[in-house]
């Protein structure tokens, strides 16, 4: 047991003063710290320092590993050049990024806060990095694959992924399936994969309606995709259209990325099936697709949550640096709330989508906690001051136990 005394506590609602947690692995109490120290003569005694504030861990429910050794060798501004990019440099980029790599890329998430994240992997080539990181790990293995004759031998891949995956005995480990899109996955592989996420409980997730391309192509198999898919796959149309794409989802709710370019009709559908938006700012402006409109989420009453995307579209894997560029890029939300709604879009709200105990400061959730040192007394708009000023991460704890 261990009993943690800082000036300031960040809860769901309010900001305490003056109280301390007991906990161990989960958050046994919040309370003076003179109750809390003859409830548990025993604990462990952390004082912390003037001005500390505590709050709940950071989630990055979206991020891809495999491209972690990426600085400038994709191309930036639009979608079709940067996928083409990516298909030039795949070899290089997978080869350069070992696990020495993709561990720089999970201790930076640990650095600034995060103490979970959900890993799209796409070949398997993370898992061992994902499995031994401190954090908590979503590990989504990717589906993905448009081609009918393909689809065995696609489809045992993706088994043998998952299989290996749930391998994995530690705690904070959880094996989860992705769906890549509706463009890049058959709905024969789709309809399968769907099935065991349902039988055995896995987390979901899939990219929607990221670009104007995609859009053009999945509606009516034209566009800048035409070219692609004829080129490197010899196929004139979609195997799915948005709307199909959308219904063979309808009894799985899954985290849903992007959805820049989505229609009102298709926002309804994935309001009325219970699924969440993942919104990546950084990741949409670099690819050139967009900024989506949170006041129609809102409108719909469609939850949605703020994440990083991988290192091959974006420059860091820093959420409140990611929350910053949110924070300017939608400039008609109200500032102080939608800097706690943004707050809330990594902790609270995307614990509640992944259905995990975690992401609040409160009695019987997992202590998974990150402690720094404001400049000053925080005031009525501390959520904002926390996106701005990016004060460094003292301390984190992660199912209890101290990962920094």
């Amino acid at each position: 047991m261990i009993i943690i005394k800082p000036n300031y506590i960040l809860t769901e609602n309010e900001l305490l003063k003056n109280r301390a947690i007991a906990f161990d692995k989960t958050i046994k109490s919040i309370d003076d710290f003179n109750i809390l120290h003859v409830k548990y003569p025993d604990a462990k005694i952390v004082e912390l320092e003037k001005n500390s504030l505590l709050m709940p861990g950071l989630i990055n429910t979206h991020v891809h590993l495999e491209f972690s050794a990426n600085k400038t060798s994709l191309e930036y501004g639009s979608f079709l050049p940067w996928l083409n990019s990516v298909i030039k440099n795949r070899d290089d980029l997978i080869s350069t990024c070992n696990d020495e790599c993709m561990k720089k890329a999970i201790d930076m998430m640990l650095h600034s806060g995060t103490t979970t994240f959900g890993a799209i992997s796409s070949q398997g080539l993370d898992l061992n990095s994902a499995a031994n990181a401190k954090q908590n790990v979503l590990f989504f293995n990717e589906l993905i694959g448009s081609q009918a004759v393909m689809a065995d031998a696609l489809y045992g891949d993706f088994l043998e992924r998952v299989d290996a995956s749930k391998s994995i005995q530690r705690e904070g480990f959880y094996p989860a399936v992705a769906i890549h899109s509706p463009y890049s996955v058959h709905p024969i592989l789709i309809k399968r994969a769907l099935e065991i996420a349902k039988n055995e409980n896995l987390p979901l997730s899939a990219h929607f309606m990221e670009s104007d391309a995609e859009k053009q192509w999945c509606e009516n198999n034209c566009g800048e995709f035409a070219t692609f898919f004829k080129e490197f796959l010899k196929q004139d149309y979609s195997v799915n259209t948005p709307d199909e794409f959308l219904s063979l989802f309808e009894n799985s709710p899954a985290l849903m990325t992007h959805v820049v370019q989505a229609t009102k009709e298709q926002l309804q559908k994935l309001h009325d099936d219970g699924h969440t938006i993942i919104h990546c700012p950084v990741s949409n402006r670099l690819l050139g697709n967009g900024a989506i409109d949170l006041d129609v989420l809102e409108s719909a009453d469609i939850p949605w949550l703020c994440a990083t995307d991988g290192l091959s579209s974006n420059y860091t894997l820093n959420l409140f640096e990611e929350m910053k560029i949110a924070l300017f890029m939608h400039h008609g939300q109200d500032l102080l709330p939608f800097a706690k709604k943004l707050i809330h879009s990594v902790t609270c709200k995307a614990a509640d989508a992944l259905n995990l105990n975690t992401g609040y400061i409160k009695e019987g959730k997992n202590a998974d906690m990150i402690i720094l040192n404001l400049d000053e007394v925080p005031n009525e708009q501390l959520e904002l001051h926390l996106i701005l000023q990016q004060y460094k991460i003292q301390s984190v704890y992660i199912n209890g136990k101290e990962a920094l």
